[in-house]
């Protein structure tokens, strides 16, 4: 597999290429599955590549690597679990698909619901930038709209859905007795920064 590198020596083609089997044992359990393990490899270098100025000499190419595979598998693992309820929400989802858990379900359908209440331009922008991860100039391409104007629609996107959402959980009971939501809902939606890689 050839790598095309400017040169940093640290992370050279040959310090990355080293890695490759590690990276597969890594991939492999994490995801515990021939195919996946591969994709997520693939991703993983896709990633390191493109994200290469990141990297600083001193820094171990192993660690670094490894922390790229570990976030983009949760990223994954998120964006399956969203997928997985949205389709369910739809009724179409297939017999063979094993659903998440109850509680990941009925939060995550919350999310759902609270989303589509948003307007649609705030919707829009949530989704490209929290779900499929764009970047704001990618969302901002993407929409045709100023790069300040996405930012601004993302920011009060996430405001009123966490007031959505904090409002439907005080109707569950004394403030005590409220689940922390944000500890189940994929990175970004409620404005916490999602792992970087």
């Amino acid at each position: 597999m050839a790598f095309v590198m400017t040169g940093d020596s640290g992370c050279s083609d040959d310090a990355i290429a080293a890695q490759m089997p590690a990276l597969r044992r890594y991939a492999m359990a994490l995801t515990r599955s021939i195919d996946l393990a591969e994709e997520l490899v693939q991703d993983c270098l896709m990633r390191a590549l493109g994200r290469r100025h990141l990297f600083r000499d001193g820094m171990a190419v192993r660690p670094w690597l490894f922390t790229i595979m570990h976030n983009l598998h949760i990223n994954n693992r998120r964006q399956a679990l969203l997928r997985s309820v949205l389709t369910a929400d739809r009724g179409d989802m297939p017999a063979e698909q094993v659903a998440p858990n109850q509680e990941c379900v009925a939060e995550l359908r919350k999310v759902v619901r609270a989303l589509a209440s948003l307007p649609q331009d705030q919707q829009r922008v949530l989704l490209l930038v929290v779900v499929w991860e764009l970047s704001y100039r990618e969302a901002a391409s993407n929409l045709g709209i100023p790069i300040g104007t996405v930012m601004s629609r993302l920011a009060r996107g996430r405001e009123r859905l966490r007031e959505l959402l904090l409002d439907g959980n005080s109707r569950d009971g004394p403030p005590q007795q409220r689940p922390d939501i944000s500890s189940s809902m994929p990175a970004g939606i409620l404005g916490t920064a999602a792992p970087g890689t």
